[in-house]
């Protein structure tokens, strides 16, 4: 293991405002930890841009390296469960935001975040999966706790180019879905068809009417975006369907009713993908099985580590889609 590495770090900037460079760090400049991994892909969430411009406040503390998901392997454990070697996947419980995260070569983790790469998944496809698939996946695996089934009816994938709609979409169409794709990018239709999307719905389908229920047109939806579509989601979702809520994109505030709930037994779940690892390890073994998205190479743009800065204003801007995946080099 190197005794400096690269890493990229935000610090406390003017106004709240946060100032991110590259920098060499050593271990011990790290947020403490048993594991230490070298890691061979990060990404860029949209959480982790909202948190590098000091949206709503994510990171409180700096300097912080950012990156709420990583792959790569065990550079070195004081914890018995993980050896030299071993390929691992590291996700949430606070990586990114309350501790150094996977923009950097070498992270330091707590052992209880670190899990074994799911069989059959390689770092790179676990690293284009990442946070995204795993709440994508998540979704599917409450929806369809909840009865929701590929008969059922169509199932609508808000926020759909973002990153976990893309996998969504590609997901619940190899699961044998017919996948509904809401966006209001009007040069998404073929990327999105290019997963498995059988509709593209238009973003401003999705609108206040005064109504506490509509046509009944969707068997479940997964809901990047909240605020007055999720509202139109519990609307227009028929009996028995299920709603999952992960986003709030657009908004932190809907209106609704309890009408589509005691008349159409409409569910609503919401999705916090910060789970604890049994759970983890249940879904995302069905991520690498049943869920395995087909096109995983269409949903990532893999980047040089260098091209972060860039990519992430991308991201801030809604200017990308799919996933964005960055290769360390070391």
């Amino acid at each position: 293991m190197k005794k400096s590495f690269t890493a990229y770090r935000l610090f406390a900037g003017e106004n709240g405002t946060p100032q991110g460079r590259f920098v060499e760090l050593g271990v011990n400049d790290l947020s403490p930890g048993e594991v230490v991994i070298r890691v061979a892909f990060t990404s860029i969430n949209y959480k982790d841009a909202l948190a590098a411009v000091g949206t709503n406040r994510i990171i409180r503390e700096f300097p912080r390296i950012g990156g709420i998901d990583l792959t790569g392997e065990v550079a070195a454990s004081t914890d018995a469960r993980f050896r030299e070697g071993d390929p691992v996947v590291v996700h949430g419980f606070g990586i990114g935001v309350e501790f150094d995260g996977g923009h950097t070569q070498y992270a330091r983790v707590a052992a209880d975040s670190v899990m074994p790469l799911p069989a059959g998944l390689d770092l790179l496809e676990a690293s284009i999966l990442g946070a995204a698939g795993y709440t994508a996946g998540l979704c599917l695996h409450w929806m369809e706790h909840n009865g929701l089934r590929p008969e059922s009816g169509a199932v609508l994938v808000t926020g759909a180019t973002g990153g976990v709609g893309s996998v969504a979409v590609d997901m619940l169409a190899q699961r044998g879905y017919t996948v509904a794709a809401m966006t209001g990018k009007a040069d998404a239709a073929d990327y999105l068809k290019s997963l498995g999307a059988d509709h593209i719905v238009v973003a401003s389908t999705a609108q206040a009417s005064g109504k506490p229920l509509e046509k009944p047109l969707w068997s479940g939806a997964i809901d990047a975006v909240g605020g007055e579509v999720l509202g139109w989601l519990l609307r227009t979702t028929q009996s028995d369907g299920v709603v999952t809520s992960f986003g709030n994109a657009g908004g932190a505030e809907f209106h609704a009713t309890v009408l589509p709930f005691i008349l159409r037994g409409v569910k609503l779940i919401g999705i916090n993908a910060n789970s604890p690892m049994a759970l983890r390890h249940e879904v995302w073994a069905k991520i690498a099985g049943a869920y395995r998205p087909k096109h995983l190479e269409r949903i990532a743009n893999v980047i040089d580590f260098a091209q972060l800065p860039q990519a992430m204003a991308q991201l801030r801007d809604r200017a990308s889609r799919g996933r964005t995946v960055i290769r360390m080099q070391h």
